[in-house]
C-alpha cells in the first residue's frame, strides 16, 4: 500500500463516530431535550393564554352589541329561541374559531377531557348534543355566569345595569356553556372532576387561571382562589369559608391547587 492510499484509509477511519462517541451525542441531545420541553410547553401554554384573551375580549365586543340590541336584558334561556348560543349567533357566526379557547378544542363526544374539552349546541334551541354533527352546529369551550339573565329569584342581576360591574364575572372559560356558582361550593378535591357549579369554572386551562371578561367588559386573567371572591348573584358572599377574608388556610386547599395564588 502506498503512503498515498495509507493516509486516505487513515482518514477515512478517522471520520467515523465510535459506538462510545455516538451513545454520547445521544445522551447530550436527551439532556438538551428534558432541558428545553418545559421551557417549550410553558411557552406554548403562555401562546394559548394570550389567544384565549384575545378570544376573550371580541367576545366583550359582542355581547356589548347584544345588550345594545336588548336594553341591556341577558338571555333567560326560558323562551323558544334557545340560550346565549342561540341568541349571540348573529354577532359571532362570522369569527371562525372564537368560540374554543385554544387549549379546549376537541368535543367531549369526540374524546375531549375536562378541562381541554368542548361543548356541542345544535343552533334554534336544540341544546346539548352527543349525537352527530348537525349543519350550524356550535362547538365552544366558554360560558355565561347565568346568575345575570331576568328571572324570578333575589340572587339574579336582571341585566347590565348594576354598581361595581369590574367584580361581577360575565363570560369565561368553562366546562359547559354556563354556570350557577355559589361561595358555599367547594372546589374539586380531584382536578377534572365536576360536581357542582363552581367546578364548571375552577379549571387549570392557563396555568392556575381562568380568562374573564366581566361586566363593565373589561377582560383579564382570574386566579382558579380568586374565583370565591367575585360577586357571581346579588348574595353571593365574596368573603366565605373559601377567602383568606373568610379564614381559609393553604392546607385546606385540594393538593393541586396549593401552589395557586392566594385571594
Amino acid at each position: 500500500m502506498g503512503l498515498l492510499e495509507r493516509s486516505e484509509s487513515i482518514m477515512s477511519r478517522r471520520k467515523a463516530f465510535t459506538l462510545v462517541e455516538l451513545l454520547v451525542v445521544i445522551a447530550i441531545i436527551a439532556i438538551l431535550m428534558a432541558i428545553l420541553m418545559p421551557t417549550l410547553e410553558h411557552a406554548r401554554k403562555q401562546s394559548q393564554a394570550v389567544v384565549c384573551m384575545s378570544n376573550i375580549k371580541q367576545w366583550s365586543y359582542c355581547w356589548l352589541m347584544y345588550l345594545t340590541d336588548n336594553e341591556g336584558a341577558f338571555p333567560s334561556g326560558d323562551d323558544a329561541s334557545g340560550d346565549w348560543p342561540d341568541k349571540l349567533r348573529p354577532y359571532y357566526k362570522a369569527r371562525g374559531a372564537l368560540t374554543l379557547c385554544p387549549s379546549a378544542t376537541t368535543p367531549y363526544t369526540e374524546g375531549g377531557t375536562v378541562p381541554f374539552g368542548a361543548w356541542r349546541w345544535t343552533p334554534q334551541g336544540g341544546g346539548w348534543t352527543g349525537f352527530e354533527n348537525k349543519p350550524g352546529e356550535d362547538y365552544g369551550s366558554y360560558g355565561l355566569n347565568e346568575w345575570l339573565g331576568a328571572r324570578p329569584g333575589e340572587n339574579f342581576w336582571g341585566n347590565q345595569d348594576q354598581q361595581k360591574t369590574d367584580s361581577i364575572p360575565m363570560f369565561f372559560d368553562c366546562v359547559i356553556w354556563d354556570t350557577y356558582c355559589n361561595d358555599t361550593e367547594a372546589p374539586p378535591g380531584v382536578e377534572g372532576i365536576v360536581t357542582n357549579e363552581m367546578h364548571l369554572v375552577c379549571i387549570n386551562r392557563h396555568e392556575g387561571y381562568i380568562i374573564t371578561v366581566f361586566l363593565d367588559l373589561n377582560a383579564r386573567k382570574v386566579g382558579l382562589k380568586e374565583l370565591w371572591t367575585l360577586q357571581w348573584h346579588r348574595k353571593f358572599n365574596t368573603r366565605g369559608q373559601w377567602t383568606r377574608a373568610g379564614g381559609v388556610k393553604p392546607e385546606d386547599w385540594p393538593e393541586w391547587m396549593r401552589k395557586f395564588k392566594e385571594y
